[in-house]
């Protein structure tokens, strides 16, 4: 991270001094969150001066005596390119700082270690698959307890101070059916009955939300997604507002060995410098995406936050700085016509996963969503005719013209079965 005062990161130096130039050189001024993005780690290099940081893939460090070392022992405890990552995704988040993991699963897991048995954990019904299926399980070995809730619904905030919770995690917009939760409004709630609020950040990247500023008190990312961008990488991070918090949530990340790898770190690390151009991308070419849709007969429904009609949508203008580039769509015909549009498509590779400079379409009932069972999915509102879309950076024409290929094969194939 680049910290006040050091050359990295400032503007180029004025060499006239004041007397020649007349008056006094302007103090130089914070770079932005852009900047310090693009510039994390550079310099990091004392050994040979190496403008990008190195990769430091040693398992192990010197000792100076027994039991008496500098900064480092061991990777699994503390590695220099991990932090150079953390340190970034901290400063992105607005963070104290932030612990790096192996998988988006694995930061998940180390935040629930803050649970005890008997602690009650409340969770949205539609959240990730994933996630939903290690709550499920972890409170039925008596880990701890599990409730599912619609936090968009104004009346589950009195059952959740009924409830007394430990934990209440959000996730906004919501996967997939991208509902949007007022963050601010719950972390309130948090501070009054003493819960900690945690929200999966993922589907945005703080490029467009920042929950820490909504007091938030931990994030959570899948660094797999949009902070790495490229789909090579697979990893976690979760950022604290509070250093108690950081403390406990790393001593379980070393304890449990989860994580990540210095060389992970170092992709997330490049990946993290290009995240605001390529947001600026992702969300442009989805704004076409979302308006191709919206036109088109075969549609029966687009989920995307940036529509006036979208539930939230004032909510996501107010604590979000961009719409994002997730599209959930309902198709008319259910899984035949889900069939017809991912037979073939050009640019929207039929895969899981989303937030990388490729397009992207997963159909969650069967793929991310697939280890909940119908009667979750159907509490989530996941239907089979439900499709969710990653928008990448392609041109967007490319894109837009896929899209209504495939939509095409939806009504040709709707007209064969009449």
């Amino acid at each position: 991270m680049i910290r006040q005062g050091h050359t990295n990161g400032q503007a180029p130096v004025n060499r006239r001094t004041p007397a020649a130039s007349g008056r006094s050189p302007a103090p130089a001024a914070s770079p932005s969150l852009v900047t310090r993005a693009v510039r994390s780690g550079l310099g990091a290099d004392t050994g040979h001066r190496a403008v990008m940081p190195p990769i430091h893939l040693s398992s192990n460090f010197l000792f100076d005596s027994p039991g008496v070392y500098d900064k480092y022992d061991y990777t699994r405890s503390g590695n220099p390119t991990r932090d150079l990552v953390a340190d970034a995704i901290a400063d992105l988040e607005g963070g104290c700082g932030a612990v790096v993991t192996s998988s988006g699963m694995s930061a998940i897991l180390v935040v629930t270690r803050l649970l005890s048995a008997g602690d009650l954990l409340l969770a949205p019904r539609d959240c990730y698959g994933g996630s939903h299926r290690l709550f499920t399980a972890e409170a039925e070995r008596g880990s701890y307890r599990v409730q599912f809730i619609d936090p968009t619904d104004p009346a589950a905030v009195g059952e959740a101070r009924a409830l007394r919770p430990r934990v209440i995690w959000l996730e906004t917009p919501s996967n997939p059916l991208l509902r949007i939760t007022d963050i601010a409004a719950w972390a309130r709630l948090c501070r009054e009955i003493g819960a900690i609020c945690v929200v999966d950040n993922t589907f945005l990247s703080p490029v467009n939300q920042r929950p820490l500023d909504h007091g938030a008190d931990l994030v959570v990312h899948s660094t797999t997604k949009f902070l790495n961008g490229h789909s090579d990488v697979v990893g976690g991070a979760v950022v604290a507002a509070d250093p108690d918090l950081l403390e406990e949530v790393a001593w379980w990340t070393n304890a449990a060995g989860v994580a990540g790898s210095p060389f992970d770190a170092y992709l997330t690390l490049r990946g993290t410098r290009t995240l605001h151009a390529r947001s600026r991308i992702h969300e442009e070419n989805a704004l076409q995406v979302v308006a191709a849709l919206r036109r088109h007969e075969a549609v029966a429904r687009v989920y995307h936050p940036s529509l006036p009609e979208h539930p939230g949508h004032e909510i996501a203008a107010r604590q979000q700085s961009g719409w994002g580039s997730l599209v959930s769509f309902e198709l008319r015909g259910g899984r035949e016509a889900v069939d017809a549009f991912v037979d073939g498509p050009e640019c929207f590779a039929l895969a899981e996963s989303l937030g990388g400079v490729e397009s992207l379409v997963a159909h969650p009932a069967t793929m991310t969503h697939a280890s909940m069972d119908e009667q979750a999915q159907a509490e989530a509102g996941i239907g089979m005719g439900l499709l969710r879309l990653s928008v990448g950076i392609e041109a967007a024409a490319d894109l837009v013209a896929d899209l209504e290929r495939a939509l095409c094969r939806v009504e040709a194939a709707a007209c064969q079965l009449v």
